[in-house]
């Protein structure tokens, strides 16, 4: 399996017709075609249904889209840090985080490093936890910004001085509204929005005081802007980190903090015994200068 031939492959499944990925890959129909078969006898696996106006994926195809785009994503990243100048600070750092307002801390220090090595570029990938480990452990991203709990055991980190208030997302005429803070009793039996993450549904089954499966959950989320937006049609209540939402002004929602209190660290993670570059190690440097 070439690189080379997941690159065709892809834009087929981008193009989804053999003529059209063609002309913008610069080559012929047939050695197009002949190139998708012979991928196709390599796996054993039928990848496209071919069909009068357009072609589309099988499952195996689906799931080789999903791998292709990982690998090629991967073999760019590392082409990039081994190209990169050592002598010169340069090239591009990696970093996965899921929302939270305190993300402004690591903005800070990016935004005074590319004041002074502006050849230095970083790219986000925004997800929840399960999203952000996940790419972390296949080498796509440099450091995952969490909110604990973490594995670490698997990962090395850093604290970041700042805490996460767990809380209800609410309407500003719920029933509910009026309270200082919610307490289990509250909400026991309320719809519940409740985000997907694995760590996190123990931690929410924890504070309740019962397991995850006895809660009246509607609903869950793995980002907290959709879920706003199921509060706001009155379908339930979403736990969720203060900040995340806006409950100011003419928002019709409000956020009330749990009680007892739950607040959680936020850490900045990498692969134990993870190799980098000259550029990404310089980073995490001044990370810890300024956490530590």
């Amino acid at each position: 399996m070439e690189i080379r031939v997941l690159h065709y492959f892809l834009t087929i499944a981008r193009e989804e017709s053999i003529s059209g990925a063609a002309k913008v890959l610069h080559i012929t129909q047939p050695t197009l075609s002949r190139q998708m078969q012979e991928l196709e006898d390599e796996f054993g696996k039928k990848l496209f249904v071919r069909g009068n106006r357009k072609i589309t994926l099988t499952d195996d195809g689906l799931f080789l889209r999903k791998r292709a785009e990982e690998i090629i994503e991967l073999v760019d990243k590392t082409e990039s840090e081994m190209l990169a100048d050592q002598q010169i600070l340069n090239g591009d750092i990696y970093i996965g985080a899921g929302e939270t307002e305190n993300m402004r801390l690591i903005i800070q220090i990016i935004e005074r490093i590319q004041k002074d090595y502006p050849n230095i570029k970083f790219h986000f990938y925004s997800g929840n936890a399960d999203d952000v480990t996940d790419k972390l452990d296949k080498g796509l991203l440099d450091f995952g910004v969490l909110i604990e709990p973490v594995n670490k055991t698997k990962y090395d980190f850093i604290k970041i001085p700042a805490t996460e208030t767990w809380g209800v997302l609410m309407k500003k005429d719920s029933p509910l509204a009026h309270l200082n803070h919610i307490t289990p009793e509250d909400i026991k039996n309320k719809p519940l929005i409740l985000s997907s993450q694995s760590m996190v549904k123990n931690e929410i089954a924890s504070w309740f005081g019962k397991s995850y499966e006895n809660l009246n959950i509607i609903a869950t989320y793995n980002l907290i802007y959709n879920a706003s937006l199921m509060v706001e049609e009155n379908m339930g209540y979403a736990l969720t980190i203060d900040k995340l939402i806006n409950t100011t002004g003419k928002s019709r929602l409000c956020f009330k903090p749990l009680y007892p209190k739950l607040e959680k660290e936020l850490v900045i993670v990498w692969k134990k015994y993870q190799f980098f570059s000259k550029t990404v190690d310089f980073f995490l440097q001044e990370l810890q200068k300024t956490f530590h």
